[in-house]
């Protein structure tokens, strides 16, 4: 998942307690006055006037001795000085000097990490270079690229540049995209010569290899004109490479790099792998290609037609040589063959894996379904083998044995007097007091600098901990850090049990369902906000939830009421039923249409039927099959829950998918 997340909500929120299940707190929670004085001052500190009595300017805060003794007290103090920071123009000793206090005495703590990145790029902002290299701790100078390439520019203009040649090349060859930073420090080089025509070309080409062909065009410009051709010619491969391999069929005499036409000839075939199919005889020819040069080639519109799901797919990976057959072209190599019932096929494209690939669940199965397929007594063991660990594969193993799943849990045990030593370290009262004011990056920080600190019998309660927090996204990704996967009582919580309810009943769908589209989507985060601006627990697009409250009677909501469960859970759920109608029940595809659009999943349908679980393992994106396959493990485990164990139905997931009439009528995508 890829989120980013609401802006941190109005102080009138904050003090009220925040929305979810964070806000639940005792009423006897002996922090919550303070709590409020905390949001109330930190809105203040972004939006007081200069010479407000409140402002952050004030050297004497007028705080109460109840905020002074606050837990998050210092993050209300980073948070003034940053506000004073973002008025800065120009020099300013007393804020420079402020700030340099500050970060002293808290030394390494998590607090100053994000206002000492602030008041970095302000100083070079403002070009108080000296202040900026006395500042720079090496660590983040050596993680930092921006940081660094700033430094070097500081030592320029302080004229400090004694060994610093190496270090500007070193950054030069490393420097694989755009880096603006650094255009200084480059420049500068390029003034005192050390950036030979062999390092100009050097970079030129890792960025054409990563991409970058405009940009490695650029920077390939001092060179000579024959030393500049070849990268030109790889940048046009790269951003009309079906226009440039045509020309280089049409003129064979025309010089190429291998690496330059393989990577414009993969490019191509991606986009249309009918059209390098058609041209892959001509391409030969021209470029005298004998099959062990056009293997990789052959690789590539098989690629391409596999992720089409086109049957001629089988008769490009034939033609590919073992040594060019990687896990990538394996993998569709033994879908492609599935596809198209090839299973003898199927167990040779798997046979080419290495070893760690096939013992994935994900092989294991097609392995023995392949088994199965031409009879061999070995696939029975294999499918009851695998059936007796979780996930989807397994699942899927015991729908093929014809019986009902139920998951294996392994409880991990609360250790309750090593949880209440947890919850009440300095770190882990501010961690969970910075939850609580939806300050959650830093919280993240402070919970980290704890369980870096903590022993082997401690670290498994750090799961514990932060679920009881209700703060179940970052539990969720502590669980996989130690590596607790089968603790479902824990890890499959249901905070929002009455907005799932309603959503249950307005569209009549599972519950579980809801839930394992809930849970994937945005792992419980109700301010989740994806990078196509999809808002809350369902991640609905504004348009598909305005389209779908007016279909179904609801009220049309804004941006900010998709943040509220109660309104985004039963939008939701209508709008994935909409899907599953239009889609004549196929609950899949449906699935892969929510995550990618109902055109895009219309698209992937086969033209005859086919089993279920072939369809999804060849849905092109990697993205959608994993959304699918997650979705559908996460509703069976909450099904499995909610029937207190008992085992649930599989067999379903292997339903034939058929194509569909009328596919015109889909819902349009935004």
């Amino acid at each position: 998942m890829n989120f980013r997340f609401a802006p941190r909500w109005s102080a009138l929120c904050l003090i009220a307690g925040l929305a979810g299940p964070v806000a639940a707190q005792a009423a006897d929670d002996p922090l919550a006055a303070a709590r409020a004085e905390f949001a109330a001052a930190l809105a203040a500190a972004d939006t007081a006037a200069p010479d407000s009595p409140d402002s952050p300017d004030s050297p004497d805060s007028p705080d109460s001795e109840r905020l002074r003794a606050y837990p998050l007290h210092p993050y209300l103090l980073a948070a003034r000085l940053r506000s004073r920071l973002a008025r800065l123009d120009g020099a300013d000793s007393s804020t420079d000097a402020a700030i340099a206090a500050f970060l002293v005495a808290q030394g390494d703590a998590p607090v100053g990490r994000d206002l000492r990145r602030a008041w970095l790029a302000s100083l070079a902002e403002r070009r108080q270079w000296s202040t900026f290299v006395a500042e720079l701790p090496p660590t983040l100078a050596a993680s930092d690229a921006t940081l660094r390439c700033q430094q070097f520019a500081a030592r320029i203009a302080l004229a400090q540049t004694e060994g610093l040649a190496p270090l500007v090349i070193a950054q030069w060859q490393a420097a694989d995209k755009s880096l603006p930073a650094c255009d200084t420090a480059f420049e500068w080089a390029r003034g005192k010569g050390v950036l030979t025509p062999a390092l100009i070309e050097a970079r030129s080409r890792l960025l054409a290899s990563n991409g970058y062909g405009a940009l490695a065009v650029v920077v390939a410009k001092p060179l000579t004109t024959d030393a500049r051709a070849p990268i030109v010619q790889w940048a046009a491969l790269i951003d009309q490479p079906q226009a440039a391999i045509e020309a280089l069929i049409a003129d064979p005499t025309k010089p190429v790099e291998r690496a330059a036409l393989l990577d414009g000839w993969q490019r191509y075939a991606r986009k249309n792998p009918d059209g390098a199919a058609a041209r892959f005889a001509q391409l030969c020819a021209a470029r005298g290609l004998d099959a062990a040069a056009a293997s990789p080639f052959a690789k590539a519109v098989g690629l391409g037609l596999s992720w089409s799901r086109q049957p001629a797919a089988l008769d490009w990976f034939a033609r590919t040589q073992a040594a060019d057959v990687d896990v990538i072209a394996a993998e569709w190599w033994a879908r492609a063959a599935m596809w198209n019932g090839d299973w003898p096929q199927v167990t040779r494209a798997i046979a080419l894996l290495p070893e760690a690939s096939r013992s994935e669940q994900r092989w294991r199965y097609w392995s023995a379904r392949a088994a199965a397929a031409s009879g061999d007594v070995s696939a029975k063991p294999q499918l009851a083998a695998l059936a007796s660990e979780d996930g989807w594969y397994p699942a899927l193993a015991a729908a093929q044995a014809g019986m009902p799943y139920a998951p294996h849990p392994q409880a991990l045990p609360a250790d309750e007097a090593l949880l209440a030593r947890l919850d009440g370290l300095p770190g882990m009262i501010r961690a969970r007091e910075l939850l609580r004011v939806d300050l959650r990056s830093a919280a993240i920080a402070e919970f980290n600098l704890v369980y870096d600190s903590l022993d082997a019998a401690s670290l498994p309660q750090a799961v514990i901990l932060p679920m009881r927090w209700g703060w179940h996204d970052f539990a969720v990704g502590t669980a996989t850090r130690q590596k607790v996967f089968r603790d479902y009582a824990l890890l499959y919580p249901r905070p929002y049990d009455a907005s799932v309810k309603a959503g249950a009943t307005l569209s009549g769908l599972p519950a579980s369902l809801i839930y394992g589209v809930l849970r994937q989507e945005s792992l419980y985060r109700a301010d989740a906000v994806s990078r196509a601006n999809a808002y809350g627990l369902l991640q609905m697009l504004l348009e598909t939830a305005t389209r779908t409250a007016r279909k179904w009677q609801r009220p049309v909501p804004n941006r900010e009421a998709l943040f509220d469960p109660d309104t985004n859970v039963p939008l939701g759920a209508a709008h994935l039923r909409d899907l599953i109608d239009r889609f004549k029940g196929q609950t899949p595809v449906a699935i892969a249409g929510y995550n990618a659009g109902p055109n895009a999943a219309a698209r992937w349908l086969p033209a005859q039927p086919l089993p279920a679980d072939i369809w999804i393992e060849n849905i092109p994106f990697n993205e959608t099959r994993n959304y699918v396959q997650r979705v559908l493990w996460h509703s069976l485990v909450f099904a499995w829950l909610a029937a207190d164990g008992r085992p649930q139905p599989v067999e379903p997931w292997l339903a034939p998918l058929a194509p569909l009439a009328g596919l015109a009528n889909l819902v349009p995508e935004p």
